[in-house]
């Protein structure tokens, strides 16, 4: 029961998310560029506009209800329920903020959200909500994604690449928003018997990556196209929080030939429906 409660809040934590980044869209278009060179000044440029501050109270909440979830589930589950949640971010777009979904991008939103869900809810859990872990690997795989997350940061720098700058930034920031969440399930297994241990490495990670992924998500979506920044940041920080989840936390992934052929078919959809993201929206916002 302590599992299905873990996956309701999971749920509600997909919806509230998506609702937080597209007002935090809407919030950051309208604010000053942010600059990471200034970022106190980019900061109350963001919280100065109605709709980021409104966006960034519902994320509260919504990441409120994450930690809660991996609290009580195993973090391949819970980032399988919130990966659903692209489906959230597409009726939300189309219906209430103004964007026109064409076909190719409810296909890439279909495909992204039902192969990363496919590749958690085939992971076999068994019991528990699994929050242990070994230190070298949790140290080698944070490492890891904190090095892809700063490639990945800088290479909108590159010529050839600056008109992907948008995506690229809300992938980084994906990546890095999926360090915080390894971190954070690791301080859920030893927090709640004692709280003094919430003073750790792994809170200054989590902290850390956060910040980083504030400004570059904001950023990202400044220069982007705001469903497609959206989509590849939430695939990013589901796929390195699934990775994290049976790399780090020993997850299982299913014994059989079948299950493996199965979950790479998912990994190559995920990738194929990603392609289909950046496509230029016929995105028409209405006045707000």
């Amino acid at each position: 029961m302590t599992v299905q409660i873990g996956l309701l809040l999971a749920l509600g934590c997909a919806f509230a998310t998506n609702l937080a980044f597209l007002w935090k869209h809407k919030g950051a278009v309208a604010a000053p560029d942010v600059c990471i060179r200034r970022p106190l000044a980019s900061a109350r440029g963001l919280f100065a506009s109605r709709w980021w501050t409104i966006g960034f109270g519902v994320a509260l909440v919504a990441w409120t209800l994450h930690v809660a979830a991996l609290a009580l589930a195993p973090i391949s589950l819970v980032q399988a329920v919130i990966s659903g949640g692209l489906v959230f971010l597409a009726v939300l777009a189309d219906r209430w903020f103004g964007f026109e979904l064409g076909r190719r991008e409810w296909m890439g939103v279909a495909l992204t959200a039902i192969g990363l869900a496919f590749l958690g809810l085939t992971v076999q859990t068994g019991g528990g909500t699994h929050s242990s872990y070994s230190i070298s690997g949790m140290i080698a795989f944070e490492g890891a994604m904190v090095f892809l997350g700063a490639i990945l940061l800088i290479s909108h720098r590159v010529e050839g690449l600056r008109h992907r700058r948008g995506l690229l930034l809300g992938a980084a920031a994906g990546i890095l928003f999926g360090v915080s969440d390894i971190s954070i399930k690791a301080l859920t297994g030893t927090v709640p018997g004692d709280v003094l241990s919430i003073v750790s490495p792994w809170t200054a990670v989590a902290i850390v990556a956060s910040v980083a992924a504030f400004y570059a998500s904001a950023r990202g979506l400044q220069v982007g196209e705001g469903v497609s920044v959206i989509a590849f940041t939430s695939v990013s920080a589901n796929l390195s929080a699934i990775l994290g989840g049976i790399l780090v936390f020993g997850d299982p992934m299913g014994g059989d030939t079948f299950e493996a052929v199965a979950r790479g078919m998912a990994f190559a959809m995920v990738l194929a429906a990603t392609a289909l993201m950046p496509a230029p929206m016929r995105a028409a916002r209405t006045a707000h």
